[in-house]
């Protein structure tokens, strides 16, 4: 029989997706909640609420004990984990079978016979599944490390045998790197998985990553959902995502398939799980890892299959046989996700925390916002930075690009730094744009990291023309005002924009209700637009190209940002132009001689002090935040003058670390 009540052992925008799909399924729902999280949205959302303990996830989320506490004090029939913290802990799934609740996933078997990534590799060569050459078993020490390395050959991929979402990975091409990233990956398994086994195998150059999605009753039947694309990556954890994939066809598919099929075979498995493949150029493809867990890029693969996969996980966890035959999948249009985080591009993607002050996604016909945050809610140091996944679909890939890229434009974010102009240059990109992809992508797009300039929108006249209708408005509705009409001299054509240091002379008139024509460097340009002042979201026509800008006003100062890229502007009466240009500039303060804290987090170790000498390239600190090692190092020779943080202290963003002399 169906469950008549369901806890979501989760939080964000995985338990809020969840929760949906249980109301449409005539299901009751119940949150756990960190004290943190008391007014986030999924507990909002849930029929029901339980607080399981301090923002320490040790303490709440991760704590077993206490979450299924939670679900017998709820009377709550099953548990479905959603990703991340307990989706593939096989003591959790033991303790509910022990509790006689359902495990909305696979058997604790299947959890760790996968989610062991060395044993997984084991079994997938014996259910006859091609797999990366590498060392399969558990590493002792850095010493073990380098001489297995050594035998493989460079470059190597060192990965935790627990690990999934990125962490607990690194790439070496050297010994020293063997050395470091043993180490860094070692710490980040233990932090983020309470097992620092790590183990090696080669990195395959100019790879894809390739995933295909799995479903599997307690009948026995199996079935897959087809690929999806993941190989926009940073750090190893996936960005961007598609299905199905430019390089994959339906020959490829059914081979694939197979594979994927043949290993859920082998460990008897139940539930949706997500097999992991890496493609090389020349289309082999090798077995990466099995996720045992839904997955956070999914819903692409449910817009080109139009099948609910949480939905079948709840019916196959309740006995159900799959609704679906192979034959019966089909693929249809192409789907988009872009995952929205807190975070500044331009500082090496370094997380951002904090209040959102402004929350307006986008919606319209073909996009899907799944997010676990409204206006209000705070972006905490203890989880991840994650603000929302943002799908889009289309008949074909280019039309859902083009959904893609307008709705990034009209997702407005206040309050936090977030990678929207990051994501709005990716889907911008040439390359992209042509499927010419690879894990190393964003490695080679943006060699020197990312920065305002890569944001380049379709027409740089966007920005000026803007900033000229905007002021153009204000001026109007300042002349409205009861009692100064007599007072305000009459509104000039002519005006001057300045931009980031740039400068625009343009002139300006309103034709009717909706329509202004601008004259810029020779040209005449036609801007229609409904704007009303109050709005953040500017949507306009400029002559033939449709475009959308975020705007924040601040007197006769605007913001203006168009496809990715903002621009700070002043708008002016041309005749007012020189004393502006006279005025001077104020200078920011000389923080060369400091070490800052590029992020919110935990000063986890430091490396040097008081009166030492360093080199440029030496480690000088370690900061830990989202469960992530960030070593912080010399940018030039100097000698530390002042120590003005200690280890175990929570430093905020640009607070300094260390002085040099």
């Amino acid at each position: 029989m169906m469950f008549k009540k369901i806890l979501i052992a989760n939080r964000g925008e995985i338990a809020c997706r969840i929760i949906r799909t249980c109301r449409e399924m005539g299901i009751s729902t119940v949150a756990i909640y960190a004290e943190p999280d008391a007014d986030s949205l999924h507990v909002q959302m849930a029929d029901e609420a339980v607080l399981i303990g301090p923002a320490e996830a040790k303490q709440s989320y991760l704590n077993i004990r206490k979450v299924v506490a939670a679900a017998r004090k709820t009377k709550a029939e099953a548990v479905h984990p959603g990703f991340g913290f307990l989706a593939e802990n096989t003591e959790f799934a033991k303790a509910l079978e022990k509790a006689k609740i359902t495990f909305i996933g696979p058997g604790p078997k299947a959890i760790a016979a996968m989610g062991d990534k060395i044993e997984s590799k084991k079994l997938a060569k014996k259910a006859g599944v091609d797999t990366v050459p590498g060392y399969v078993g558990v590493i002792k020490n850095a010493d073990e490390a380098l001489r297995i390395a050594a035998d493989i050959g460079y470059p190597v991929m060192i990965k935790a045998s627990a690990g999934g979402g990125g962490k607990g990975m690194r790439i070496a091409r050297t010994d020293e790197e063997v050395r470091e990233g043993f180490v860094s990956a070692a710490n980040e398994a233990r932090a983020s998985f309470g097992d620092d086994r790590v183990f090696i195998e080669k990195f395959i150059e100019q790879p894809r990553h390739i995933e295909i999605q799995v479903l599997a009753d307690q009948s026995g039947n199996t079935i897959h959902l087809g690929e999806r694309e993941c190989s926009i990556q940073r750090r190893h954890q996936k960005v961007i995502e598609e299905a199905p994939s430019m390089a994959v066809d339906a020959r490829l598919r059914q081979r694939m398939g197979a594979q994927a099929i043949a290993l859920a075979k082998a460990v008897n498995y139940v539930s949706a799980g997500t097999v992991e493949f890496i493609m090389g150029p020349d289309k082999d493809f090798y077995f990466l890892e099995m996720n045992t867990r839904l997955q956070v890029e999914h819903p692409v693969t449910e817009f080109v299959t139009g099948i609910d996969i949480v939905e079948e996980m709840i019916r196959i966890a309740a006995g159900e046989k799959l609704r679906h035959r192979q034959s019966d999948v089909s693929f249809t249009g192409w789907a988009m996700e872009s995952r929205v985080y807190a975070e500044d591009p331009t500082r090496n993607f370094l997380p951002s925390i904090g209040r959102l002050s402004h929350y307006i996604p986008p919606n319209g016909d073909n996009v899907r916002v799944d997010t676990g945050v409204s206006e209000g809610s705070e972006i905490s140091m203890f989880y991840d930075p994650m603000i929302a996944k943002l799908v889009t679909y289309g008949a074909t890939r280019k039309e859902a690009i083009k959904v893609m890229r307008r709705a990034l434009d009209e997702y407005y974010i206040r309050g936090v730094d977030h990678n929207l102009g990051f994501l709005a240059s990716v889907f911008a990109n040439k390359r992209f744009v042509a499927g010419r992809l690879t894990t190393n992508f964003i490695a080679e797009e943006y060699p020197d990291g990312f920065s305002a300039a890569d944001v380049v929108p379709d027409d740089a006249r966007a920005i000026p023309a803007v900033a000229a209708v905007v002021r153009l408005i204000q001026a109007e509705r300042e002349r409205t005002i009861s009692g100064q009409s007599d007072k305000i001299l009459p509104i000039p054509a002519d005006w001057v924009v300045f931009d980031n240091g740039n400068e625009v002379a343009l002139s300006i008139q309103r034709l009717d209700a909706r329509s202004f024509e601008i004259s810029v460097g020779g040209e005449t340009l036609r801007l229609v637009t409904d704007w009303h002042i109050w709005e953040p979201i500017f949507r306009a026509r400029l002559n033939r190209g449709d475009f959308s800008a975020q705007l924040d006003l601040a007197g006769i100062r605007t913001r203006i940002t168009v496809q990715g890229r903002a621009a700070e502007t002043l708008t002016i009466p041309a005749n007012m132009a020189e004393a502006y240009r006279l005025m001077p500039e104020k200078a920011p303060p000389d923080m060369t001689r400091f070490l800052l804290s590029p992020m919110p987090g935990l000063l986890a170790s430091l490396a040097v002090e008081e009166g030492q000498a360093v080199k440029v390239g030496e480690v000088l600190a370690v900061i830990e935040a989202m469960k992530m090692e960030n070593v912080l190092r010399a940018e030039r020779d100097g000698v530390i003058s002042e120590i003005k943080a200690r280890p175990g202290e929570n430093l905020m963003v640009d607070q300094p670390i260390l002085e040099f002399d």
